[in-house]
Parts: C-alpha cells; structure tokens; sequence
C-alpha cells in the first residue's frame, strides 16, 4: 500500500504569512504601547525607546489612574454611550423593521437617505451643528446645562444621528432574510404591529442585534471629535479627554500616556471579549439563510 504525500499548496501558504504579518502589523502598536507602559521615563530617556528595558514596573498605571481621575471620566463615558447604545438599537431596529417587512412607496427611499447620513463625513457639519446647539435652551429637569451645547445630552443625541443610519442598514438586511410567514402567524393569532416586533422579529435578531452593541460600543466609547467640540465643562468629558490630564504644559511622559491609553481601551476589550461568539454570529449567520 502506498500513500501519498499530502502537500500544501503555494496559495494557500502565502495567504497564511500575509494574515500573520497583517496581525503582527495591527498589534505592533498595541504590543508596544504596553512595553512603554511597562518603563520608567528614566530608563527611556536614558536608552532611549528602542532599547531593552532596565526593568518593568505598573507604577505608571497606578500613577495614569490617580492623576488623570480616570474613574469620574469612565462614569461620564457610561453617561453618554449606555443610553446612546440603548437608543440607536431599538430605534433603528423599529425603522428596520418597517423597511423590511411592508412594502410602500418611499420604502427603498427611506433606506438610502439612512445608509446615505453614513456618507457624510461628520467634519462637515461641525460648524452649524455647534451654533445650532449654542441657540438651543434645555429646561432645567432635563439637564444641569442651560443649552444643550455643554451637555452630555447633547452628545447622546448626535451620536443617536450618525450611528442609527448603519444599524438600520444592517438590521434591515438582516430580518429580509426572517420568514414572513412568522409575522403573517402572529397576525393570525391577534397580534398588532407592535407586539410583531417585539416578541416575534426582536427575539430573532439578537445575534445582529449583539454585533451591532459591539460596534457601536466601540465606537461611542471611542468617540473624541464631538466631546471636544460640544463639551466646554472639563468634569463633563468623556473618557477620551482624560488623557490630556497626563500631559504637561512644557513636559510629556509618554509612558505615563502608554499606560492611560491602555486603561482607557480596556471597557472596548471587555464589551467585546464578552460579546465574541455573539459578534462573529451576528456577522455571518445573516448570509448563510436562505
């Protein structure tokens, strides 16, 4: 009996070393940002950046968590990402489920003018949307600010704006693929529109429905440009901002910003280390229904 010898072909080899380059180029940053972290600016600026380190040490973690107040800016980040999270998915999942299941005369319109606001780049409207916000009084029980310019609200519903576009996109595609004969038995049994979505449609697109929090998560949570435009009080910014805290006027210790901006990234590690087999689910079960 003679076997034959099993060969790998060429092809798929070299799409194996392009992915673990691709890796290895995507962490480098990452990986190296921790090493610096891991160093004492003495010993930096002695060997400089590119040396093997005299020792390693957490004391700029400690020092990045206590200088920087990171636990008040986590707590306003919670302010404006978990209500915005909340907010985008079940409003874009209600338009979604509108465009996808009932058919009337502007439905693919109002399709494109969401995944359209996508296409916008959010630069653009910097300008009229801060005098619009600075021209918008906000009433006293619904925000300490007297405008909804300096206000966590305010952040809430701009980030509602852009993101709710992609999510209806997403969400729509997905529940195209729901049978309808799901709704058409609800609706025999005597359920209205609403209960439709929520206990029949909702329930099934939970795997999108988890990817999406994962995207949007790291989005909001990562979120500087509009924090920096639209919020002018320093104990009302979010996450982000709090690593200006560890920069001096005439110095910077840029292992002391490593080990912040590490700290900073791990809730985005977290959400989604938490959410992985939900995520890839959500990303691929879509396209293998019929």
């Amino acid at each position: 009996m003679t076997f034959r010898r099993s060969s790998i072909p060429w092809p798929r080899i070299a799409l194996h070393v392009f992915l673990v380059l691709t890796c290895l180029v995507t962490l480098a940053p990452l990986l190296w940002a921790l090493y610096a972290s891991l160093r004492t600016y003495d010993d930096t600026a002695r060997n400089g950046y590119f040396s093997v380190a005299e020792s390693l040490t957490f004391d700029n973690f400690s020092t990045a968590w206590t200088q920087a107040d990171l636990p008040r800016y986590y707590l306003n980040t919670l302010i404006v990402t978990v209500p915005a999270l909340v907010l985008v998915l079940l409003l874009s999942s209600m338009v979604a489920y509108g465009v996808s299941r009932y058919s009337f005369r502007f439905n693919l319109v109002l399709l494109m003018l969401f995944t359209a606001g996508n296409l916008l780049p959010q630069q653009v409207i910097v300008t009229p949307l801060y005098r619009l916000y600075l021209l918008t009084p906000l009433p006293s029980w619904l925000s300490d600010s007297e405008l909804l310019l300096d206000s966590q609200l305010g952040l809430v519903l701009i980030h509602v704006a852009f993101q709710s576009g992609f999510c209806v996109f997403v969400l729509s595609n997905y529940m195209k693929t729901i049978p309808r004969e799901l709704g058409e038995a609800a609706r025999v049994d005597g359920a209205g529109v609403f209960r439709q979505y929520w206990q029949v449609i909702l329930p099934l697109c939970r795997p999108a429905l988890a990817a999406l929090a994962t995207l949007e998560f790291t989005w909001i949570y990562n979120d500087f440009l509009w924090a920096l435009v639209l919020i002018q009080t320093g104990d009302k910014m979010p996450i982000t901002s709090a690593l200006q805290n560890l920069k001096g006027t005439f110095f910077v210790d840029n292992n002391l910003v490593a080990a912040g901006s590490l700290l900073v990234a791990l809730p985005t590690l977290v959400v989604f280390f938490a959410l992985q087999r939900q995520f890839i689910g959500g990303l691929t079960l879509g396209s293998t229904k019929g």
